[in-house]
This record gives structure tokens, sequence and C-alpha cells, in this order.
């Protein structure tokens, strides 16, 4: 592993573009779902009672999609990696609400809302230790 003094080694690098790879595989689906589905992102945001609901797709959208590419390709890394955090935690607070679920729902709410806060530290990682070598970044 590298320390202060040293620059990752190429398994460190590898890991990274997979990591990368895998969590946009999460994000960019899901984007282009929200945005082929409009409508529907728009009423199931109207459900949970959030406001600006085609505002708040939007955003979805944006950050998904866009933000999901641009994980993809290790560009501007570190803060896409924190913006995509806070909006995963913010998606777990809104949407996964599992301590006032109904009880037949509890349960994978709380799943979904757990695998939410994991998913923010993994990025909160790459923010931390950025993309590797094998990103736009590091070009």
């Amino acid at each position: 592993m590298a320390t202060a003094n040293t620059a990752p080694n190429p398994a460190q690098d590898t890991l990274a573009l997979v990591g990368r790879i895998l969590i946009a595989y999460l994000f960019i689906p899901a984007g282009i779902g929200k945005l082929m589905g409009f409508g529907g992102t728009v009423g199931y945001i109207t459900s949970a009672g959030l406001p600006m609901p085609e505002v708040a797709a939007a955003i979805a959208i944006i950050v998904e999609l866009g933000l999901g590419i641009a994980l993809l390709l290790g560009f501007k890394t570190r803060w896409t990696a924190i913006v995509m955090a806070i909006f995963t935690v913010a998606t777990a607070l809104f949407f996964h609400k599992y301590w006032s679920a109904p009880e037949a729902m509890k349960m994978m709410q709380q799943i979904n809302f757990n695998k939410n806060i994991a998913i923010a530290g993994g990025l909160l990682a790459l923010a931390a230790f950025g993309p590797g070598r094998f990103s736009i970044d590091k070009r």
C-alpha cells in the first residue's frame, strides 16, 4: 500500500478503476431510467412529499447520469464523489425511511438504507484517495 511519501502502485490504480466502474454501474442505469421515465420519477418524488418534484427529478438525473459518467471516467473525481455521497445519503433519508415503514416493508427499506450509507462510504473513500492513475484526472 502507498504511504504519504510514495505513489500508488498499479494494483491500487486498478482497484480504484474497478471501484469507479462498480459504483457507476449503480448510478448510470438509474439515471437513464429516470430520464426515460421522467413522469414516473416525478410521481415517485411527489409521493415522498418532497417539494418541487420536477426540479428534484432533474437533479437526480444530473447526479446519477451526469456525475455517474464523470465518476466512471475519473473526471473531477473528488468533488464528484462528495456530491454523489451527499445525494446518496439524502436519498436514503427521504426514500428509505425504514423507521416509519409498514412492518412488511421495514426490512427491505432498512437494507436499502444501509446500502445507500455503504455506497456513500465508498464514494467518500474515492474522494479521500482519488481516482487512481487510470482516470481523466491523472492524465
